[in-house]
C-alpha cells in the first residue's frame, strides 16, 4: 500500500470516528434531557439510540435502516402531539437522521427514490418542530433543522455528483475504446484473411507440378483460419465486456523494443529483456497488442509522474503457460501515483483489458524500493 492510498484510509477512518464522537455527544445530551423532561422522553431517547445503530449498520442496511429511522421518528411525533405531552428533542435521533440521509442521496438508486426519500425526511423533520418541545424558541428551531437538512442533501447530492461524473468518464473511455477496438477487429481479420488467400492461390499454382506440395498448404490454410477465428472471438469478447485497452494491430517484440528505445533517449535509461521460449509465433496478436500498449502505458506513467527516475527495468518472462511482463523504476523520483489505479484511466483500462483476456495486473510497490507494473497473461 502506498503512501497516498495509506493517507486516505486513515483519513477515513477519523472521520468515521469522529462522526461517531459526534453521534455520542449528541445522544449524551439526549441521556441529560431525559433526567429533566418527563412524558415520553423515554421513546425520544430510544429513537435516539435506535439512529445510532442505523448508523453503525448503515453499510449494510443503508434503505433499511433510514425508512425505519423515519418511520420511529414520524410515529413518535404524532404520538406526543396527540397525547398532548411534554418531550424534548431528540438531538442523536436528529443528527442520525441527517447522517444516513447523505448516504441515502450518495448511494440509492435510482436517483428519484433518493430524492423522494429526501423530502420525506423533510417532512419529518418539520413534524417533529411542530410536535416536540419548541415552543420557546418557535420558528428559530424549524429553521436550525431546515438548514441541517439542506447541508446534509448539499452535501449527499455533490458526493452522487462527484460518483457520477466520474462513471460518465469511464464510460466514454469504453465507448472510444470500443471503436478502436472495432477497428482492430477488421485489421485482425484482414490480416488473416490476406494469407489465407495468398496460401490458397500458392496451393493453386503449384498443384498441377507439385501435387505434394497442396496437402501442407492446404493445412496451413486450415490453422490460419482457426488462429482467425481464435483471434476474433477473443476480441469480440471482449469488445462485448466494454473493455477499454488501446491496441494496434500488427505488434511485434521489435515494437517493444522500438517502444522502451524512444523512451531511453528522451527519458531514463530502459533495460529490456526479453526471456528464452519467446517470440513473435509464441504470443497471440491480442496479447502482443496488450503487452505493447501496458508497457507503453507504464511508461508514460514514470515520466509523469516520476521524472526524476533513475532507470527502469523491464523484462518479458514466460513460466510454463504464462507469460509476464515486469517494468519497475528505481531511484528517488519514484511516486506512489505511477501505480495508483484509480487516479486515471489509462490503468484502469489496462486492468480490465488483461483480465478480459484471462490474465491478472498488479501496479504498486515492489521490493527494493522500486514501483513495478506487473501484467500476466495465460498462453493458449
Amino acid at each position: 500500500m502506498g503512501d497516498t492510498k495509506r493517507l486516505v484510509y486513515w483519513l477515513r477512518r477519523l472521520s468515521e470516528l469522529a462522526m461517531y464522537g459526534w453521534l455520542g455527544m449528541l445522544l449524551m445530551l439526549d441521556l441529560v434531557l431525559a433526567g429533566v423532561v418527563s412524558g415520553f422522553q423515554w421513546l425520544v431517547l430510544a429513537c435516539s439510540v435506535g439512529g445510532v445503530v442505523a448508523v453503525a449498520l448503515r453499510r449494510r442496511y443503508r434503505l433499511e435502516g433510514f425508512s425505519l429511522m423515519l418511520a420511529l421518528s414520524l410515529g413518535t411525533s404524532l404520538l406526543i402531539q396527540s397525547a398532548g405531552f411534554n418531550a424534548a428533542p431528540g438531538i442523536a435521533e436528529t443528527g442520525s437522521l441527517l447522517v444516513l440521509l447523505i448516504g441515502v442521496l450518495r448511494h440509492v438508486e435510482p436517483v428519484r427514490r433518493a430524492a423522494v426519500l429526501a423530502c420525506v425526511a423533510l417532512v419529518v423533520l418539520m413534524t417533529e418542530a411542530s410536535a416536540r418541545d419548541y415552543q420557546s424558541s418557535g420558528l428559530a428551531s424549524a429553521f436550525l433543522l431546515f438548514a441541517g437538512w439542506s447541508t446534509a442533501a448539499g452535501i449527499g447530492g455533490y458526493l452522487r455528483f462527484q460518483q457520477e461524473r466520474r462513471m460518465e468518464a469511464v464510460h466514454s473511455v469504453r465507448r472510444a475504446e470500443r471503436l478502436e477496438l472495432a477497428r482492430e477487429l477488421h485489421d485482425l481479420v484482414a490480416h488473416h484473411i490476406t494469407g489465407i488467400v495468398v496460401q490458397a492461390q500458392a496451393a493453386r499454382t503449384v498443384a498441377e507440378t507439385k501435387p505434394e506440395a497442396v496437402v501442407p498448404a492446404l493445412d496451413a490454410i486450415a490453422t490460419a483460419g482457426s488462429d482467425a477465428l481464435t483471434s476474433m472471438r477473443r476480441m469480440v469478447a471482449v469488445l462485448r465486456t466494454e473493455d477499454d485497452a488501446d491496441r494496434r494491430p500488427g505488434v511485434t517484440l521489435a515494437d517493444l523494443r522500438m517502444l522502451t528505445e524512444r523512451f531511453s533517449a528522451e527519458g531514463p535509461k530502459v533495460a529490456f529483456e526479453i526471456g528464452a521460449g519467446i517470440d513473435d509465433r509464441t504470443l497471440p496478436p491480442e496479447v502482443m497488442t496488450t503487452l505493447h500498449r501496458v508497457l507503453q502505458e507504464s511508461l508514460t506513467n514514470i515520466r509523469k509522474h516520476a521524472a526524476r527516475t533513475a532507470w527502469v527495468e523491464a523484462d518479458l518472462r514466460r513460466h510454463e503457460r504464462v507469460v509476464v511482463l515486469r517494468v519497475r523504476n528505481f531511484g528517488s523520483g519514484s511516486d506512489p501515483r505511477v501505480s495508483r489505479l484509480g487516479g486515471g484511466f489509462g490503468l484502469v483500462g489496462m486492468a480490465e483489458r488483461v483480465e478480459a483476456l484471462g490474465g491478472r495486473l498488479y501496479a504498486g510497490p515492489g521490493h527494493e524500493g522500486a514501483w513495478e507494473v506487473i501484467a500476466e497473461f495465460p498462453l493458449p
